[in-house]
């Protein structure tokens, strides 16, 4: 079975097309004709350098003629196969063939026998012609027989033996010619039946490889010897398969971290069932794998070929991936009517929470106000989250000059948070035209702004925003100087309803996302340098913009559009 493609499977060997049993039939006996014809040329130019006298030249040019005939159809003719009408084509061979044969009997050429020549003619019609043809051969093979047998009864005046002599031959090449011709019609049946079912196999295993091959689920086939006999992209791309050699070439015990793996088969062989787990596979140091691993046993094909065990992988983080994705579609259907539901009560309470402060004087009633509004607020603030993933749409993408708006945006943002001195700018696209909806960039630099600076520390210069320009593509990114992220949270940054923290609803980033992917955006993290070159390590978030290097005509700058 067949990185892709491909499956990543040993290259698939295909068996050199056959020819078709009808031509290898037709070959064999354009070989015996050539046969015939040498046999016949040494053996009577033997016989004539011997001194016998009845072969004279005319016999062996005879019979050169008809190996150079034999040789011709041989090398030129083409097999066709036998229809209801007469080919011309069997004048070549078998015409030649009596033609040939019988002036050699006629003539007795050095006084030799040659009637069993007759069943190569016989049998080349019977076998690569129509039965009309086999017959139409074995009649006239006997009618040659009864002639020449009647010619001999006048030489010797005995009418009754060499008659009956060639009535029972010629009965038998009628014999040869029905069993043969009915042989031959069973073989061509059997033939295109095995063709058939060949056909149909490797159409069904052509299927197979596609399909296993577009599996999401890693398929790694292992024999009890320990050597991978196949393995699908998916598997090679989960176990961090980057070697290119064939599959075949490797044995599961050859890689430390796969030991799990190891054992997991060897008792699935030793007891010949069916087994699941959830294995840690250490890829590379410090870099483990959770995946859950099925397995399966295939029987035998036959008596020579061992059992071999299927392992169907799967990364544990995408299925829990997929579990979010579920519950995100789940909450989809029912997020709008119940935020509204929760939103109308909860402004009521954050409205009657106030009124409430204004009268209250003790510091301990005044605490419980307090929090009440801070819970409130965050109720609210989810609701939001939870409406604004609800109604994210096909956005209109507006043309935005990249350090204008981002300038604009930080602006406010600095103007509503109080970041100070921590809040540093450092805008260098070449005002660089970004396709993109200017509310929906504004949502994506708050979230990521808000998020750098709860994890931010107090230093000047802990946050950074800057623009530049890659190539022909615009970058912003948002860099803080926080601590780094787990690497198990850095899997999971973009999931829906994932959090490091219980007060979070996990929508943020995800929702970044979403709107950067409905852009043609795309929004990255990764642990790097601060971009104003102090030299500092930080978490940065980066997006990635679809732009225009020059101002497109009859465009306006973002501030304009916004007054």
């Amino acid at each position: 079975m067949t990185e892709n493609s491909t499956w990543e499977l040993p290259a698939r060997i295909e068996p050199a097309e056959e020819l078709p049993a009808f031509h290898r039939l037709w070959l064999g006996f354009m070989a015996a004709r050539m046969g015939v014809g040498v046999v016949l040329l040494v053996l009577l130019g033997g016989l004539m350098l011997a001194g016998f006298t009845s072969v004279n030249g005319w016999q062996l040019a005879l019979c050169g003629a008809y190996l150079l005939a034999s040789v011709a159809v041989r090398m030129f003719a083409r097999p066709a196969m036998p229809g209801r009408t007469f080919d011309p084509q069997w004048v070549s061979t078998i015409g030649i063939d009596l033609l040939a044969f019988s002036t050699l009997q006629f003539l007795q050429a050095a006084s030799l026998n040659y009637a069993p020549l007759y069943a190569l003619p016989v049998l080349t019609a019977s076998v690569l012609g129509s039965f009309l043809l086999a017959l139409g051969t074995a009649a006239g093979v006997t009618l040659l027989l009864l002639i020449d047998g009647w010619l001999q009864a006048l030489l010797i005046g005995d009418h009754t033996g060499p008659l009956v002599q060639a009535g029972l031959s010629g009965g038998g090449y009628f014999a040869v010619a029905v069993l043969a011709n009915q042989l031959s019609v069973r073989l061509a049946r059997e033939e295109l039946a095995a063709r058939r079912s060949r056909s149909a196999i490797r159409t069904q295993a052509h299927v197979n490889e596609v399909v296993i091959e577009t599996l999401t689920e890693g398929v790694l086939v292992v024999g009890a010897d320990w050597q991978v006999h196949a393995a699908n992209p998916a598997a090679r791309q989960l176990l961090g398969w980057q070697a290119r050699e064939a599959p075949a070439s490797l044995a599961l015990i050859s890689r430390p971290g796969w030991k799990p793996l190891v054992a997991l088969a060897q008792r699935t062989f030793a007891d010949q069932t069916s087994h699941a787990a959830e294995l840690a596979l250490e890829l590379t140091r410090g870099e483990r794998l959770h995946v859950r691993v099925r397995t399966r046993l295939t029987p035998p094909q036959d008596a020579y070929a061992d059992a071999l065990c299927v392992m169907f992988l799967q990364d544990l983080r995408e299925a829990e991936a997929r579990l979010r994705t579920e519950k995100l579609a789940a909450m989809g259907r029912m997020s709008a009517a119940v935020a509204h539901e929760i939103r109308n009560p909860l402004a009521a309470i954050a409205q009657a929470n106030s009124l409430l402060a204004e009268e209250l004087s003790d510091a301990g009633q005044q605490q419980l106000t307090t929090m009440v509004r801070q819970n409130a607020q965050r109720l609210s603030r989810i609701v939001d989250e939870i409406l604004n993933l609800a109604r994210l749409q096909q956005p209109s993408t507006d043309w935005l000059e990249l350090d204008l708006a981002v300038d604009l945006f930080a602006r406010e943002w600095s103007e509503q948070n109080k970041p100070g001195e921590r809040l540093r700018l450092s805008l260098a696209s070449d005002a660089a035209w970004t396709a993109f909806d200017g509310e929906h960039l504004r949502r994506i630099l708050v979230n990521l702004l808000d998020n750098a600076l709860r994890y931010a520390s107090p230093a000047p210069g802990a946050i950074v925003v800057a623009t530049q320009m890659t190539g022909e593509q615009a970058r912003l990114h948002v860099w803080s100087n926080g601590a780094p992220l787990d690497p198990g949270v850095q899997r999971h940054l973009f999931e829906p309803f994932f959090s490091s923290e219980s007060r979070s609803s996990g929508l943020g980033l995800y929702i970044c996302r979403e709107l950067c992917d409905r852009h043609g955006a795309t929004i990255s993290y990764t642990r790097a340098p601060a971009p104003d070159g102090s030299g500092r390590d930080g978490n940065q978030f980066t997006i990635a913009f679809r732009t225009r290097a020059t101002v497109l005509p009859g465009a306006l700058p973002f501030a304009t559009i916004r007054a």
